[in-house]
């Protein structure tokens, strides 16, 4: 089948000589591609608008009859490379016909290129250092994969088809270990690189088209109440272990992730509309304000460490240290309290979603509002886990049944 942005047309470029000569040009989505066919015809023997020679001697069947050839071959490659799956442009119509191989686009090299990008645009803020991880992760895995399964460095981008993207998802799960969410996020990150190729035409179709990135839904795991009375009270030997217990406790009561708290200063603890302190930042991972009321809990740690050194130097906030530390200590925190559950920074704003707020009942507007969500939606997966709040809500009907059945009980009597 012909692309309907195809289109191609014979014309004469003028020459110092009696006769010009005639070019091809070919457009393909307003792009144009121009080649000599290597005839010449005088201008007043050449038609315009046919885009061929007028006359019926022999010189004009002959030329005509070349150009009916030409055209046919044309409208043959254009079919070829639609049946390839190949990106359909004007200069590819012209390298086949003139036998010029294009140049292999890799797929590496093209990651690459982006996660380069990338590591600028995290210099200047607009991305956050975790994201650039994450993508230089992808990329190591993508490598392997390749190394894997074709025993190459890099492939064209034009391998990159439905059954490439099922075989790296098997990969991921067998070879890397990964568990299904983990996989998911790999490849949602490979399909952006992908995308980047199709916008930029090197691909002529989207080869993820169909490929479902579903996620399975899971439990977060946060603290209960009694966790958290647990760490609060415990008496450390280590400062070390004091100062991460406080900074994490910090997090569990504000709901700021590890990178939000490390990059929190002294300006940004304002006097709110109540008379209060507030915290009033932008979410590094969402790029979206947040402004949180500060608990008491949350002002006796600050003034814990307004004098402290680094705080001071650094106009810190907290004296956190690297978030590789950070979750070591954590470990060791939850061994000498007896926590089982794995302490992390993901865990405390899940516990301030939990049983710092919702559990208290602030409205889950205010709760998303505070964590920085840009949708509602995303909030609310923390509201299903919240038992307590369904058994006060059952209570409530409880009673009204039992009312109901008392009322009718007397009526009877």
């Amino acid at each position: 089948m012909i692309s309907k942005r195809f289109s191609l047309l014979f014309f004469l470029k003028k020459s110092r000589a009696e006769a010009s000569i005639i070019y091809l040009r070919v457009t393909v989505d307003q792009q144009r591609a121009e080649l000599s066919t290597k005839r010449i015809c005088d201008p007043n023997r050449w038609n315009s608008h046919s885009g061929r020679m007028n006359g019926t001697k022999e010189d004009a069947r002959t030329l005509n009859a070349y150009l009916d050839t030409l055209q046919s071959k044309v409208y043959e490659v254009n079919r070829l490379l639609l049946e390839a799956n190949e990106v359909v442009t004007a200069e590819a119509i012209k390298n086949k016909l003139t036998g010029i191989s294009e140049r292999p686009r890799l797929l590496m090299l093209i990651f690459k290129d982006h996660n380069q990008q990338m590591k600028k645009l995290v210099e200047s803020e607009e991305y956050a250092q975790g994201t650039l991880t994450h993508f230089e992760t992808t990329y190591d895995h993508v490598e392997h994969f390749i190394k894997w399964k074709y025993s190459t460095k890099d492939v064209d981008i034009k391998k990159i088809n439905y059954e490439l993207i099922s075989d790296l998802e098997f990969y991921l799960k067998t070879e890397r270990s990964c568990a299904h969410n983990t996989a998911m996020k790999y490849l949602s990150d490979f399909k952006k690189i992908v995308l980047l190729c199709v916008k930029r035409d090197w691909l002529q179709k989207d080869p993820f088209l169909g490929y479902k990135l579903t996620r399975k839904e899971v439990n977060k795991e946060f603290l209960v109440t009694e966790e958290l009375e647990t760490i609060t009270a415990k008496k450390f030997a280590s400062e070390r272990l004091a100062v991460v217990r406080d900074i994490f406790l910090f997090s569990c009561y504000t709901g700021l992730a590890y990178a939000d708290v490390q990059k929190l200063k002294r300006s940004e603890i304002r006097t709110g509309i109540d008379g209060f302190k507030w915290l009033f930042i932008q979410r590094q991972k969402s790029n979206t304000p947040a402004a949180i009321p500060l608990l008491p809990v949350c002002l006796d740690i600050i003034g814990r460490y307004s004098c402290h050194a680094k705080c001071i130097e650094k106009d810190m906030v907290l004296p956190i240290l690297s978030n590789q530390k950070m979750n070591e200590y954590l470990k060791e925190i939850a061994t000498v309290c007896g926590i089982e559950k794995i302490l992390t920074y993901h865990l405390a704003r899940h516990t301030f979603a939990t049983t710092v707020t919702l559990n208290n009942d602030v409205p889950i507007e205010s709760v998303s509002k505070m964590l920085g969500h840009k949708n509602l939606k995303t909030t609310q997966h923390y509201a299903k886990i919240l038992n307590k709040k369904v058994s006060e809500d059952m209570k409530v009907l409880r009673n009204k049944f039992e009312k109901d059945s008392n009322d009718k009980h007397l009526k009877a009597i």
